[in-house]
């Protein structure tokens, strides 16, 4: 069953809530139309500083028809990673993160800004800390 723009925003936050994130983040997402933070090393900032990213996500979530709830930034061996963690646009998809070993495993949208045809999609695990997270796996 396709979900709504509203019920989707409503999965996100209670996704943002099942990681822990910092709850300041979580009462400006739910206040605004759309506030994406993006994490790294578990400190968090706002995507609205960061075009390229911004616009991505614009693309993603139109593409897609999902809603992107948070982004973890990443340097590596073989590209700069933005990993968009996302709501689908399919209830039956939905399911809240699950903990193994201190890890989150969520569904993500990991878009390799240095060689695009490297991004994909798929299920990344990420370690909480503090009210911010970070790629783990």
């Amino acid at each position: 069953m396709k979900a709504t723009r509203e019920e989707m925003k409503q999965e996100a936050v209670e996704m943002l809530q099942a990681l822990q994130i910092y709850k300041p983040y979580i009462n400006s997402f739910k206040a605004k139309k759309q506030t994406v933070c993006m994490f790294e090393r578990y400190g968090g900032y706002y995507v609205d500083q960061y075009p390229a990213l911004q616009k991505k996500i614009k693309e993603f979530e139109e593409k897609y028809d999902a809603t992107v709830y948070a982004v973890t930034h990443e340097m590596t061996s073989f590209g700069e990673l933005y990993d968009l963690l996302y709501v689908s646009n399919e209830k039956s998809e939905w399911a809240k993160p699950y903990f193994e070993n201190g890890v989150a495993y969520v569904y993500a949208y990991c878009w390799n800004k240095d060689d695009d045809w490297c991004s994909e999609m798929g299920e990344i695990g990420v370690t909480c800390h503090g009210g911010g997270i970070s790629r783990r796996y």
